[in-house]
């Protein structure tokens, strides 16, 4: 009767497995049919007929002290698998900090006091936009790559042309005729190919600007026209997104940092309205010197980090000028206004 017993309780076990029901469930269904046995031979006197069939008491302690050994084992061993999985996450999460290869390639970003491991762990974790994959683009592009940034997005409508070539130094002579963002993909896969990038061959509207801002972290506005800065501008405010904006015409360059929601001016308080036609000279109409956009474009990744660590003071409420032909800075102070028809409340 033992055997019939045990050999009913494994089908049980089986069968439950079968339709599907969890372990926890299935160990409860046995554990009640054990304990039941248990409690009527308990209770039951030796002589009853049911003690007699089921061969008594002795026997059943037994096999229920060897069936709570073999679940003890198996808590055991899973408290033991928990424990080993836990050190395993724990230098997991110390390795995902930065690998040996990492550590020494930002190793120069982690002995700077102002950024350190924190620093160079929030640039690693960022997302940053940048609007047109230009002069200015080009070199914000490279500084962000080469420092580390997780992702980046680039958006731009453009092809590589012969006259790109002598500013936009991402691009190399053989990838004239292509797309600059997928040019500019491959170009930041070769320089650090642990940057996740995202390239959007279109010109930026109005109609998918915010619903892009919305994924990053800073956006950065390289591009050569006011139409397109203004649609930036009203996204990076409606989205709470600092705007970095870089500008460029002949030999002077211009950056800024707009972020109405950390109480600085945004930029159509600067440039309420964009200037009359014909007023700027584009490149192509008045030239441009080729050291110029790298030099602006580098101060803007200068001020996109800065803010993804969280370093020194930005350009929030201030504009830089650079005047390379008389080799001339200034710095001229920037204030929201009140009127304001994109960012006053």
């Amino acid at each position: 009767m033992i055997v019939a017993i045990l050999s009913f309780i494994i089908f049980a076990w089986f069968l439950t497995g079968y339709l599907g029901m969890s372990r926890n469930t299935r160990l409860g269904i046995v554990f009640a049919m054990f304990l039941s046995i248990l409690l009527s031979l308990l209770v039951l006197a030796e002589t009853n007929s049911f003690s007699i069939t089921m061969g008594g008491w002795a026997p059943w302690a037994t096999i229920s002290f060897l069936v709570g050994l073999v679940f003890l084992f198996q808590l055991f061993i899973k408290i033991l698998k928990n424990k080993s999985k836990d050190h395993k996450s724990k230098d997991n999460e110390k390795n995902d900090e930065f690998s040996e290869h990492e550590l020494e390639r930002y190793s120069r970003h982690i002995i700077l006091k102002e950024i350190g491991g924190l620093g160079q762990r929030r640039i690693k974790d960022s997302s940053v936009l940048i609007l047109g994959v230009g002069g200015l683009g080009s070199p914000v592009i490279q500084y962000l790559a080469a420092s580390g940034v997780g992702t980046i997005g680039i958006i731009d409508d453009d092809k590589v042309s012969l006259s790109n070539l002598q500013r936009q130094v991402i691009y190399p002579t053989e990838q004239l005729g292509e797309q600059k963002v997928f040019s500019a993909t491959e170009a930041i896969h070769k320089l650090n190919s642990n940057v996740n990038v995202r390239p959007y061959n279109r010109r930026l509207n109005a109609e998918i600007a915010e619903e892009i801002f919305s994924e990053y972290d800073v956006i950065v506005d390289g591009t050569d026209n006011f139409e397109t800065r203004y649609i930036a501008n009203a996204a990076a405010t409606k989205t709470n997104k600092p705007l970095v904006s870089g500008a460029l015409s002949q030999w002077e360059g211009q950056v800024s940092v707009f972020a109405p929601h950390q109480g600085g001016p945004c930029y159509a308080c600067v440039f309420p309205k964009p200037p009359k036609e014909g007023a700027v000279l584009t490149c192509a109409e008045g030239g441009v010197f080729s050291p110029l956009p790298g030099v602006i474009g580098s101060f803007m990744a200068v001020e996109t980090l800065k803010i993804l660590t969280q370093s020194g003071s930005t350009l929030l409420g201030q504009m830089f000028i650079y005047d390379s032909l008389n080799g001339e800075t200034r710095k001229i102070k920037t204030d929201r206004s009140i009127n304001c028809p994109v960012c006053s409340d």
